[in-house]
């Protein structure tokens, strides 16, 4: 007899998948989408109760936020709506120029004492994670990469009090983006080995926006990374053109005219997430959008693009014999 997950296999072999949000934890990284609320003011509690709000998303991933009593809201909302919250040290890292592979030992035990502070603040909101990235490349690779590992354990052993994991999340190298030395995905996988040895609440995030910067196909990257991806991230970039307004690692709106990434690209990227067992019914897991406003663009209506996308993306997969 045909057991329930040699059934499920077979649906998904059939393209016969069911909806997606059994699949997977739909989030929007917050700070991306209200760019205006990236350096922690502005109208935070305003636009986290707009997503906490809405029951197509389950998770809101959030950065810095300055006011403790906003930080306490924050808080108060996500728990009322059930909505979990995740926490990206990012723009904390590339904001303040730190660097967690850095020659210097003193700025690069800075770089660990802002992301030790971000922790503290995750788990002040209610967060179980914090996501990081890399420092910037350097000629001394193999050194650069031993000094990342040595931060990250350190990370890690800090969380590790709090019951939260740190999650490295990969970039571009390329000068007209972040250039940062993770990077391609096996360099991503030697660190993640590396760190699990000694910290289990460790792995890394995949971004759909990056892997074109990155010169990585989804099928390349996600089975590359299969046993270390704990996060993925969706969105677009563009790279083909210097004077478009998005050019670099800038996430705009899916499909805008002259980027990298659209309905039929995130449908590619989520058969590879579902092919290595990332997603699926038994453990749905966080797939969230980062995709940040044009200056004229509407916030919202941009949001509710990403959802139509992703929504056609599934039905493609749907439809696939």
């Amino acid at each position: 007899s045909v057991g329930p997950r040699e059934q499920h296999s077979e649906k998904v072999r059939n393209g016969m998948l069911d909806s997606l949000h059994d699949y997977m934890r739909v989030g929007i990284v917050h700070f991306m989408a209200f760019p205006q609320c990236m350096g922690g003011v502005g109208p935070l509690v305003k636009t986290i109760s707009t997503i906490a709000c809405d029951p197509f998303f389950d998770v809101i991933e959030i950065s810095h936020t300055k006011s403790e009593t906003q930080r306490k809201e924050i808080r108060a909302l996500a728990e009322q709506s059930r909505i979990e919250v995740c926490f990206g040290a990012q723009p904390i890292l590339l904001g303040g120029g730190l660097d967690l592979n850095h020659p210097d030992n003193a700025d690069r035990a800075r770089a660990i004492e802002a992301v030790m502070n971000a922790i503290d603040e995750a788990f002040e909101v209610g967060s179980k994670s914090v996501a990081v990235l890399s420092g910037k490349v350097c000629d001394d690779k193999e050194s650069a990469i031993a000094r990342l590992t040595e931060s990250l354990m350190e990370l890690c052993e800090y969380a590790k009090t709090k019951a939260m994991s740190v999650t490295l999340e990969t970039f571009d190298q390329v000068p007209f983006g972040k250039n940062c030395l993770i990077g391609p995905a096996k360099d991503a996988v030697a660190v993640s080995e590396a760190v699990r040895k000694h910290y289990p609440n460790f792995g890394i995030m995949l971004d759909l926006s990056h892997l074109p910067l990155q010169e990585e196909t989804p099928k390349v990257a996600i089975r590359t990374a299969r046993e270390h991806i704990v996060h993925a991230h969706i969105g677009n970039c563009a790279m083909d053109y210097p004077h478009h307004p998005a050019y670099g690692d800038h996430h705009p709106r899916f499909g805008m005219p002259g980027t990298r990434n659209d309905v039929h690209e995130l449908a590619e990227y989520l058969k590879y997430l579902i092919e290595v067992g990332y997603l699926s019914r038994e453990k749905p897991r966080v797939v969230s959008f980062e995709v940040k406003p044009m200056p004229e663009e509407n916030p919202e209506a941009v949001i509710a693009g990403c959802k139509r996308t992703l929504e056609a993306a599934w039905r493609r997969l749907r439809a696939r014999q």
